[in-house]
Order: C-alpha cells, then sequence, then structure tokens
C-alpha cells in the first residue's frame, strides 16, 4: 500500500513538473510573440520618427574676413570650405574659409571693370558681366576637389563661357539698364533693358559661339523695375511695381502672352521683387508688407495662365528671398538678422532662426543644400543647414496639394523622376485608397463563396463528401500568391479582355442559375427527393453551373453584339468609362481566390463545432433545418465567422504579390472596378530595393508599412472585441 502511495505521488510530481514546462513553453511562446510585434512597432516607429524632427540651422560653422570690394557675387561649394566673390571693380577670388592669413587662394581680374552683374540659378552658377562699353563676359566658378596622400586637394577654375571676342550686346551710346542672362545646354540668353527704353533679347549657339542673334521690341512700362530670363530662355518677365508681363519665345521672336497684376488690386501688396523657384516653373513673389506668394503656369481652356497658387505670410522687414538650389523651397532674410526656411509643396515653416545680428548683403546656397554662406561687413559666414524631411507634412500626406504645372489641387504618388528640378509627390490617399479598393473587390468576392460554401459544407453536405472538399479548399491555401498572381497578371487578365462581357454575364447568371435550381428542386415530386441521399444535392449544380459556362462563352459575340452593339470596349468609352486590362475586376478574382481558404476553414470549422444538442434540440421542438441553420447554428457561430471575415479583410489588406502582378500599380482615386490601383504594400515592394537609405522616400515607405501594421493590428483587435462580445451574448443558447 505504501509503495503504491509513493508510486502514485512520484507520477504526480512527474506530471506537476511536465505540466509547468509546458505552461513555461506555451506562456514564452506567447510572450516571445508579442516581443516581436512591439520590437517590429518599435523599429518602424524609429526609422518613420525623423520624418517630424525639426530641422537645424548651425551657424559659426565657418568664418573668414576678405579684402575683396563690394562684393556682387558669392558662392560657396559642397564642403562648406571654399567660397568666390566677384568684387564690384572686377576682382575674382576664391577664398578659403576659417583659414589664419587674410589672403585669397586664388585671384583674377576680369577683362574689365563691370557695370552690371547678374547671375543664373545656383544649380548652373554662372554669372554675366557687361562694362560701360556692353561687352559681356561670362563664366562661372569651379570647386574641384581631387584626392591625395594627404587627403582632399581643392583646385580654383573659374570656367569661361565661349563668345565672340569682344562682342558688345548694344552699340553705344545706348546703356543698359537692366540685365538678365541664362545658359542652357545648348545656348546662352541675355536680356537687356536699355537707355532707350527698348527691351532685347540676345542669343547664342554654344556649339557655333560665332553666331549671334537677337530681337527688339518696345518696352511695355516706361520704368521697368526687373527683367528675369527662364534657365531655357523660352521665358521673359518684365515688372513694372506689380504689374508683369509675361513673353513667350515663338520662332526666334518674343510676343506678350498675358500681363499680370501680382497685387491683385491691393495696394498693400505691392511688389517688392521676384525670384524664380528651383526648376523655374514657379515665380516666388515678395510684397512690401512681407507676403510671399507663389505663381505657376496653369492651363485653363487650352491656355496657360500665370495663377497665384499659396501665399506665406512673412514679416514686413523681409530684406531679399534665396531659392534653394534642387528642392522647392526658399530663404528669407530680415532686417533683424532673422532667418526663415519654407518649403512650398508641404507649405511648412522649416527653420526660423535668428542668425545674424543684421540681414546680410549676399547669400548663396551649397549645390548640396547643406551650406549657407552669407557675406556681410567683410566678412564671410557659413551656416550649416540640417532642412531634415521638409517635403513631409500632414498636408502633404493626406490633403490635396496644388503641384506645379496641375491644373487643380490633387492627390499623387509620384515619387522618383529623372529631372533634378522634380517636384516629389508624396500624396499617401491613393496608395491608401487601392490599399482599400483591392482589399473590397477581394472581399466581395471571397466573403459569399466562402462563407455560404462553409455553411453549406459544415451543415448540410454529406460527412463523406465533406471529407473531400474542405481537405481540397484547405490545399489551395498552400498555393503561393506569386503563383495566383502570375496566372492572373498573364492568363486571367488578358482573358477578362477578350471576353469581359461572358464573365460579366458569369457573375451574374452562376448565382441566379443556382437559385433557379433550387426552386425547381424544391418543387419535384417527394418521392423523386426521398430517392436523393441527404447532403448530395452540390452534385446536381456541378453539371447546371459547366453546361452554362460553356453556352455563355460560346455565345459571347453574341451576347456583346445585343447587349453593347458589338463592342463593349467602346460601349465603355463613350460612356466615360475607362478600362484597363489589370483591373480591380481581375484583382478581386485573384485575389479573393488566396482569401477563400482563410475565411472557408475557420467559418466552417466555427459552425461545424456548434454543440450537436443545440440543433438536435431545435430540430425536435418542431422547427425546420432552415431555421435551426439560422435562429441556432449561425448565432451560436457567429463570433467565429466573424473572426474568419475578418481575418481574411486582414489577408487581402496586406497581400503584395497579387496586387504587384496583377494591377496596373497605378496610383489612381477611382472605385470603377474596370480600372488599377496601386497598394501600400505594392509600393513598399517596388520602391524600397530603389530608394536612398535615410531619404524622404525612403522613410515614407516605412511609415506606408507602419500604417499596414496598425491597420492589420486594429482589425484583428477589432475582430477579437467583437468575437468576445458575441459568444458572451450566445453563450446561453
Amino acid at each position: 500500500m505504501a509503495q503504491a502511495e509513493f508510486s502514485l505521488k512520484e507520477r504526480d510530481r512527474k506530471r506537476l513538473i511536465k505540466d509547468r514546462l509546458v505552461r513555461f513553453a506555451v506562456t514564452a511562446g506567447g510572450v516571445s510573440v508579442l516581443g516581436a510585434l512591439i520590437l517590429i512597432f518599435v523599429y518602424l516607429a524609429m526609422v518613420v520618427f525623423p520624418l517630424f524632427s525639426d530641422a537645424k540651422l548651425e551657424t559659426g560653422f565657418a568664418s573668414q574676413p576678405i579684402t575683396t570690394i563690394a562684393p556682387k557675387m558669392l558662392a560657396i561649394d559642397e564642403y562648406g570650405e571654399n567660397a568666390f566673390v566677384v568684387g564690384e571693380h572686377g576682382k575674382a577670388e576664391f577664398w578659403a574659409l576659417n583659414h589664419e592669413r587674410s589672403l585669397p587662394r586664388w585671384s583674377q581680374q576680369l577683362p574689365f571693370e563691370p557695370v552690371h552683374i547678374a547671375t543664373t540659378p545656383p544649380d548652373s552658377g554662372w554669372f554675366a558681366a557687361t562694362d560701360a562699353d556692353n561687352h559681356v563676359y561670362v563664366a562661372r566658378p569651379q570647386f574641384t576637389y581631387s584626392v591625395t596622400a594627404k587627403g582632399r586637394a581643392f583646385t580654383p577654375e573659374l570656367e569661361i563661357l565661349p563668345l565672340p571676342a569682344q562682342w558688345a550686346l548694344i552699340s553705344r551710346p545706348l546703356t543698359i539698364s537692366r540685365l538678365s542672362v541664362a545658359v542652357s545646354d545648348t545656348h546662352a540668353f541675355f536680356a537687356v533693358y536699355q537707355s532707350d527704353k527698348q527691351v532685347s533679347v540676345h542669343w547664342v549657339s554654344l556649339d557655333a559661339p560665332h553666331v549671334t542673334q537677337q530681337f527688339t521690341f518696345p518696352s511695355p512700362f516706361e520704368q521697368l523695375d526687373q527683367i528675369l530670363l527662364t534657365p531655357d530662355g523660352q521665358t521673359l518677365y518684365l515688372r513694372s511695381g506689380s504689374e508683369l508681363v509675361i513673353s513667350q519665345r515663338v520662332h526666334d521672336r518674343y510676343q506678350v502672352r498675358e500681363i499680370v497684376d501680382l497685387s491683385q488690386g491691393q495696394q498693400k501688396h505691392a511688389v517688392q521683387n521676384i525670384n524664380l523657384l528651383s526648376g523655374a516653373y514657379s515665380l516666388l513673389v515678395t510684397h512690401r508688407d512681407g507676403l510671399v506668394t507663389q505663381w505657376f503656369d496653369v492651363l485653363k481652356q487650352g491656355e496657360r495662365h500665370l495663377t497665384l497658387i499659396r501665399d506665406f505670410k512673412l514679416a514686413s522687414e523681409v530684406q531679399f528671398l534665396l531659392p534653394d538650389t534642387y528642392r522647392k523651397g526658399f530663404f528669407s532674410f530680415y532686417r533683424n538678422g532673422t532667418v526663415q526656411s519654407h518649403y512650398t509643396t508641404s507649405e511648412k515653416l522649416v527653420i526660423f532662426e535668428r542668425a545674424y545680428q543684421q540681414a546680410p548683403g549676399l547669400a548663396a546656397m551649397s549645390k548640396n543644400e547643406r551650406y549657407l554662406a552669407s557675406y556681410d561687413r567683410g566678412t564671410i559666414s557659413v551656416a550649416k543647414v540640417d532642412s531634415g524631411y521638409p517635403e513631409v507634412s500632414f498636408s502633404s500626406l493626406w490633403q490635396k496639394v496644388w503641384y506645379e504645372s496641375y491644373p487643380e489641387p490633387q492627390y499623387v504618388w509620384q515619387s522618383t523622376s529623372a529631372s533634378d528640378e522634380f517636384e516629389a509627390k508624396f500624396s499617401l490617399v491613393p496608395i491608401a485608397f487601392g490599399t482599400l479598393k483591392a482589399a473590397f473587390y477581394a472581399m466581395l468576392f471571397a466573403v459569399p463563396v466562402a462563407v455560404f460554401g462553409a455553411i453549406y459544407t459544415a451543415y448540410f453536405m454529406a460527412p463523406k463528401m465533406r471529407r473531400v472538399v474542405k481537405p481540397s479548399i484547405e490545399l489551395m491555401e498552400a498555393l503561393p500568391t506569386v503563383i495566383i498572381g502570375f496566372l492572373a497578371g498573364l492568363w486571367f487578365a488578358p482573358l477578362v479582355e477578350n471576353h469581359l462581357t461572358s464573365i460579366v454575364a458569369l457573375m451574374v447568371c452562376l448565382p441566379l442559375s443556382t437559385m433557379v435550381v433550387g426552386l425547381l428542386w424544391s418543387q419535384l415530386p417527394k418521392a423523386w427527393l426521398r430517392k436523393m441521399a441527404g447532403g448530395w444535392h452540390a452534385l446536381i449544380l456541378i453539371p447546371v453551373l459547366l453546361m452554362l459556362s460553356v453556352a455563355i462563352l460560346s455565345y459571347s459575340a453574341e451576347i456583346e453584339l445585343w447587349l453593347f452593339h458589338g463592342d463593349v470596349r467602346v460601349y465603355l468609352a463613350q460612356h466615360g468609362i475607362d478600362f484597363d486590362q489589370r483591373n480591380a475586376l481581375v484583382v478581386g478574382f485573384a485575389m479573393g481566390f488566396a482569401v477563400i481558404p482563410t475565411i472557408f476553414t475557420i467559418a466552417e470549422d466555427a459552425i461545424f463545432s456548434v454543440p450537436k444538442h443545440l440543433s438536435d434540440g431545435s430540430l425536435a421542438l418542431g422547427a425546420t433545418p432552415w431555421q435551426t441553420l439560422t435562429h441556432v447554428v449561425l448565432l451560436t457561430a457567429s463570433p467565429g465567422i466573424f473572426s474568419a471575415v475578418m481575418m481574411g479583410l486582414g489577408r487581402a489588406v496586406g497581400e503584395t504579390m497579387i496586387v504587384l502582378m496583377a494591377t496596373g500599380n497605378t496610383p489612381i482615386l477611382d472605385w470603377n472596378i474596370l480600372e488599377g490601383m496601386r497598394t501600400l504594400s505594392a509600393t513598399i515592394a517596388v520602391e524600397l530595393p530603389e530608394s536612398e537609405v535615410g531619404s524622404s522616400h525612403f522613410r515614407l515607405l516605412f511609415l506606408a508599412a507602419l500604417l499596414l501594421f496598425i491597420f492589420t493590428f486594429a482589425v484583428n483587435s477589432l475582430a477579437e472585441w467583437v468575437r468576445q462580445r458575441l459568444r458572451a451574448k450566445y453563450r446561453a443558447l
């Protein structure tokens, strides 16, 4: 007896140890899963967080007294170590910054003492100088670096533009009152406001610099305050006060396109100056009351018109603006030394800093936009600029933005372009909409098929047939989604394009034929019905559906002729409905095919697991099988069915390969089932390998991943909460 008692205690002790080990393993597994989810969230958040950090302007990076007399032009290299200036007497000098000696590294006198100096936008870096006899000289500084055994070596160079020798833009006794210069890849342009109140534009081919051309026309104003050429020389702006005349180059002539009142008829908005924003598509207009407005051409009724787009309210003490080199932003300098930086697309105030004692006389930005140089009272100062991610703001991500050359504000995702002057378009709305659109059409196809199939399989189907059907559908989930996407994009999409009418007819006729067969079956004599074993009714539908499908596909041309006069594509186009080969219809079928096994398996298990005594009791009380299903079985299984649908939705939202291969990947906002879309997951898969690490584009893709993570987590959490509520509600059944 004692031996038996000891044996039982030993067995209980071993069982307790095993129980604790299993409990520890299960708990550790659950905690590790939660920990992994938290780590994923933390990592995504860490990558995304810098998007919303503040920009920085670090003054005092470098400072150098110079002896150049009254500099008229300033440039700085990409390392913030060397600067270039041109003095009012024509002395061109390179200065090493933070250098002990107050001597230039390189100095050269221009061929003459300049009367006028004009500069091109900083991305090209040219400057033009004219003398009292109207001769012109064009050059640009070259900050050339090489790597030596001692480190980085700087070689100053001045690149001179080849022009005709002793070329005078206009003849004496006429003089130049205003000058503007533009240098493209093929030509150099010079716009001149002459002392006789004529405007002349001169250009020379860089391939044949000995051949010059010009066009002269009377000035539209009695007094011209500003003359400005775009970098390609195709557009000429003439400003007098607040009036702006825009002339366009047409067949070697400049024709007035339109006249614009930049003050909008308000005297308080009188214009102080105009600048070209990076890329030269936009004008920045500085008003005397401190308002800065952005204007660019908008196509209206087939013609381009300069249009006010947005404004930035600055203080009236603003002295001048400095546009960024490549980004769509600008710096504003105030009399009290305050510096502000705005980004036009996102309308974001990037920098607000009291950087100087007073406004500098000159300012320049390095080509990499990391260093801001300024000249004031004989000293060049350099500040280090970290603009952060000015393209990103709540408005640029989630609201309509009016982009350059667009007819109206729009939601646009376009992250890359071949042009350096590209205006990044980072609206998440089109790709978030595409994600919901793809999931909606997938669920629209998958939920009825999966749920109704699960109901029939679990409640009505014969056990022998169920043992074949259920594993077969579960095996569908093992099919790789890349295979489904491949078949959808290369086989099913062309099939839908060539047989669109038949596919739509099948979508309508197959459910109707199922109901018609069911209605006819119920009208058969009961003696016939008893001969059919219960749960095998689905076999009757198979030949009916097959014959109907063959008939519709065989007569697709006749159906198309009868309904759409022979060509459904033409019919759709006439009614303003666009059609893409890879569209939401294809995605709905393909992704629905991938989602059906998930929904079917969970829903079928939930229905089949309803306790037998509940349905038996209902039937014993006189309820029909259909009444038992709708009032007892489905209510009891509703938590599981809801969870199945939510799991399917999470799968559809996060699906990548199917939407990547079966859609056109065009980020558009349209519920049209015959057009494509672009989803968050497909955007991440396509663009992340090509994005620059740490860039705005890179971090926005991680933001898209974070949004997907939060959405699926929220959907699953909501599903679990609803499931628990439903379970508690129907537990008493």
